[in-house]
């Protein structure tokens, strides 16, 4: 079970690494050049998703299971991205805005679905934080990130999260974003929860890497960054992996 090894590496302090990839980025050949390297750097996860997807979920999963045992975890966008060939999904549940439809509505309609499939179901607060740009999530989802600077909103939204039962915070800048959410806010989160805590969006250099890592995040997400740099996934696995 996925949920299982993310807990066993919380207990060991290990960090792990979920490459993020979003099937309009990539063309078949550029998808299997990243899987063959994220084998090589022995990345942690693979999610698959995005904001908006023209190219099918399904061959994009499809390809990397042919070419990778590394467990495939769908980052919905939308209700209209689940497959049963992917091991997992994240249950998102948007607790940073107030936004009905994602906080609980599109959950309401895609549960009868997840129930009769063979997908590891992984409930996750979800927290969308302002990061100097309109990110596709905020975008999208008709909602406001949390401010840059608003620590003390960004625990208590996290606590709120833990306390409704979310098996994982994840708290992130945006898909693209120029800064990834700040150390000080991902730290004073961290501080605050027993459950993982994911952290992505904005995460380009090296010393980003290590920064979030420092700031206690259990599991870094990176997608942008590597899609244009593959030789990064890595450079990045080696920073993440030596925590």
């Amino acid at each position: 079970m996925i949920y299982e090894k993310i807990i066993l590496n919380l207990q060991r302090h290990k960090k792990q690494f979920a490459l993020l990839i979003d099937p309009d980025k990539h063309n078949d050949g550029s998808l299997l050049k990243t899987i063959h390297t994220a084998n090589e750097a022995n990345v942690d996860f693979i999610l698959v998703g995005g904001s908006i997807i023209s190219n099918t979920l399904e061959n994009t999963i499809e390809i990397l299971k042919k070419n990778s045992t590394i467990p495939i975890i769908i980052f919905p966008g939308s209700l209209l991205q689940i497959s049963e060939n992917a091991d997992a999904i994240l249950l998102l549940s948007l607790i940073s805005g107030r936004n009905p439809d994602f906080l609980i509505g599109n959950q309401v309609v895609a549960a009868p679905m997840l129930k009769k499939s063979n997908l590891e179901v992984l409930s996750t607060g979800y927290i969308l934080i302002e990061s100097g740009k309109t990110s596709s999530v905020e975008y999208m989802s008709n909602t406001k990130p949390i401010p840059y600077d608003k620590v003390d909103i960004a625990v208590a939204t996290a606590i709120a999260g833990e306390m409704l039962g979310h098996k994982l915070v994840y708290i992130e800048a945006g898909s693209g974003a120029p800064k990834p959410v700040s150390s000080k806010m991902i730290s004073e989160v961290k501080k605050h929860l027993k459950i993982p805590l994911i952290a992505g969006g904005g995460i380009r250099t090296a010393e980003d890497v290590e920064n979030v890592c420092k700031a206690g995040a259990d599991i870094l997400v990176i997608g942008t960054a590597i899609e244009k740099e593959m030789e990064k996934i890595k450079k990045f696995a080696a920073i993440i992996h030596q925590f």
